[in-house]
């Protein structure tokens, strides 16, 4: 069995995207050509898998990939749906979405409660039988493979489950979520059995490097001169940050340099707070890449 890890990702769409990025943000070098379904990535031992993001989790759980990216929506249908022993091993935060119950605006159904004896469309059983189960509602469900937004107004069901980003879609057919039963976003995935030592070295060293280009997609380092008298609350302002550096500035006993990479969100609101304690010449830079 060849020692190149196989990752299985989405072939096309926002998924795609955000994941092709993700990796080239990680050092790997590699070009996706029309229609390719196998992609070698040029500076390391890595093979890219394109394939339909409802394949992925099994293209992992039956070791024809080793690892793969999938929105969490998807693992979770096929989760109990399948027998998959495809596993989370990190969260990747893009990607974002969720799953949502929605009907159309003057109708019957306007909240859970009322589903009882109605029907449901959605792409979704698997997760929209299991929220029926655990509220105690009896409803039919009715699966379509797409344009899940116009059974109500084809008197197929009188509200539906499906996906939401922006709600423009649910707007466009006069409908209205009124419930959400998962939140989403790109999952990093495993198989539960173990990888050879090679690929498991490889495995833990990507690992590292997405988690590093993860925490710098937020991360900013701030530098800034400022009071001596005010370096404590200074640096109870500064966002997600440890121990920050502080640096004598030449020429002046009253006056330090402090630095510090913030790991949460640095809000102008921030840097007001941070001017009204005396800080001045301060900088928000971005950071391209994240090590701990």
């Amino acid at each position: 069995m060849s020692d190149r890890l196989r990752i299985a990702l989405q072939k096309k769409g926002r998924l795609a995207d955000d994941s092709f990025a993700l990796l080239k943000a990680c050092g790997l070098r590699f070009s996706v050509r029309g229609g390719s379904l196998l992609v070698r990535v040029k500076n390391m031992p890595i093979d890219l898998l394109l394939v339909r993001d409802d394949d992925i989790a099994s293209f992992v759980s039956n070791d024809a990939a080793d690892i793969g990216i999938v929105g969490e929506n998807v693992l979770v249908e096929e989760q109990l749906t399948s027998a998959l022993d495809a596993q989370i091993a990190m969260k990747l935060g893009f990607s974002r979405c969720r799953l949502c119950l929605a009907s159309p605006e003057r109708g019957s159904v306007q909240s859970a409660a009322d589903l009882s004896g109605t029907r449901i469309a959605t792409t979704y059983p698997g997760v929209t039988g299991r929220f029926l189960k655990e509220r105690g509602i009896s409803a039919k469900l009715v699966e379509m493979k797409g344009a899940v937004e116009l059974a109500p107004s084809i008197g197929v069901a009188e509200s539906i489950c499906d996906l939401v980003s922006t709600g423009a879609t649910l707007e466009a057919n006069g409908l209205m979520a009124f419930e959400t039963i998962l939140e989403s976003e790109a999952v990093l995935i495993r198989s539960a059995r173990d990888m050879s030592p090679e690929k498991a070295d490889l495995f833990d060293k990507l690992m590292r490097r997405v988690e590093g280009v993860i925490k710098s997609t937020d991360s900013k380092y701030i530098m800034l001169n400022a009071p001596k008298s005010q370096i404590v609350a200074i640096t109870a302002l500064l966002p997600g940050s440890d121990s920050p550096t502080v640096i004598p500035l030449a020429g002046t006993e009253d006056l330090v340099a402090i630095q510090a990479v913030c790991t949460e969100t640095v809000f102008w609101e921030t840097l007001e707070d941070l001017k009204a304690l005396g800080a001045r010449a301060i900088l928000v830079l971005p950071i391209e890449k994240m090590m701990s």
